[in-house]
């Protein structure tokens, strides 16, 4: 989880947040990560968060990992994510598909190192690249995900309703 450099151009566009600590998830952040994603999605979805907790949570978990972003009042954001291998013809890669930061504590710098963690995590995998879904027309994570230096990958998702 290397800091970026004094001067460089990620280093300008992140205001420091002091006082924050990035760990695995345990069982008591729970709650906290239901209301996270809740703010953020303005959905909750406490099952889903329990399913992915059994999974991802706690002791080491091989290729999956849940982080948590933790300052002095609590909670500040999560990342959650895997090493996947060769669906769709890819090579193994690191899959994020959960990332959330209050609000209140957004442009501090915490999502940029729990995606840096989560990143070192897949490195030390072995595998040498990250992606990720969004939808279109969701601009915070799209310009999020774009400051991290992620751009358009060579799969195309295709949908049908059913």
């Amino acid at each position: 989880m290397a800091p970026s450099a004094p001067g460089s151009p990620r280093a300008a566009r992140v205001r420091a947040r002091p006082g924050f600590a990035i760990r695995p998830a345990a069982g008591a952040d729970l709650d906290q990560v239901i209301e996270i994603d809740a703010q953020a999605t303005g959905l909750s979805k406490p099952e889903y968060w329990r399913g992915i907790f059994q999974r991802y949570a706690g002791r080491a978990r091989g290729q999956r990992w849940l982080l948590v972003a933790e300052g002095e009042e609590g909670l500040l954001g999560f990342v959650v994510g895997e090493v996947r291998d060769w669906e769709f013809g890819s090579p193994p890669c690191g899959w994020v598909f959960g990332i959330n930061v209050r609000p209140s504590a957004r442009q501090g710098g915490v999502g940029t190192r729990l995606l840096d963690a989560i990143c070192d995590g897949f490195r030390h995998a072995g595998v040498r690249e990250v992606r990720t879904l969004l939808a279109r027309d969701n601009g915070l994570v799209m310009s999020f995900f774009r400051s991290q230096g992620m751009m358009a990958a060579p799969f195309i998702a295709l949908e049908r309703a059913l």
